[in-house]
């Protein structure tokens, strides 16, 4: 933009140091006056935006405020209820376990009571055993003892029967000894008798042959 006082000298058609001063001054003057503009409109547009954030924040804070609100209500009634519901599980619960305790206790104690006459009746019979053992033990012990005597007397029988026995064997063999020493004189005796007896015989019948061959021969005459 140029002033309306100023006048343009050309010369070689050119312009001159003052013309391209004054068109640079005029220039920077109207740069001004367009940013002084758009300032005002910036500002005035940021102003309008950070109102416009600063109602919506407002607005959001008060629909928070209200969530909020809202949500610890729903916190404390729902706390209340689930304290109630726990109460309520936890008394039901107890009792269910107070029950099924005083059930069991009772059973348990009965099976104790029982558990203790058993064991006395056990112990009772393990004492009533115990007596019938060492009664064993001692019918045991002597009856170990009687068969240990009649084992020694068995054995001294059997001894004095094997005594008897070599004795005995002693004995026969003596009178086997004896009957065959007796025997074979006998046989001895039998044999000379039957020897003589035989040439007793030879001479009878030595004499017979004779006396035969002597009538014979008296008879040939």
């Amino acid at each position: 933009m140029v002033s309306s006082g100023k006048k343009y000298s050309r010369k070689s058609g050119k312009p001159s140091v003052e013309d391209q001063f004054t068109r640079a001054y005029d220039f920077e003057t109207e740069d001004k006056k367009d940013l002084s503009g758009s300032e005002e409109d910036v500002i005035e547009g940021k102003t309008a935006v950070i109102e416009k954030r600063r109602k919506k924040r407002s607005s959001a804070g008060v629909a928070l405020l209200a969530k909020r609100k809202r949500l610890e209500m729903y916190t404390k009634a729902s706390l209340k209820t689930s304290n109630q519901k726990i109460e309520h599980v936890w008394k039901t619960q107890q009792d269910q376990r107070q029950k099924l305790n005083q059930e069991y206790s009772q059973q348990f104690l009965t099976l104790f009571q029982q558990w203790d006459l058993d064991m006395q009746k056990a112990e009772e019979q393990e004492e009533k055993i115990l007596n019938m053992f060492r009664q064993q033990q001692k019918i045991l012990q002597q009856s170990r003892i009687v068969q240990s005597q009649r084992l020694k007397t068995i054995k001294q029988l059997y001894e004095q029967f094997i005594k008897s026995m070599e004795e005995l064997e002693k004995n026969h063999d003596n009178l086997l000894t004896g009957a065959q020493n007796e025997f074979k004189k006998e046989m001895a005796m039998l044999q000379k008798k039957i020897m003589m007896e035989t040439v007793s015989d030879h001479i009878e019948i030595e004499k017979i042959r004779i006396d035969i061959s002597n009538e014979i021969f008296y008879l040939l005459k």
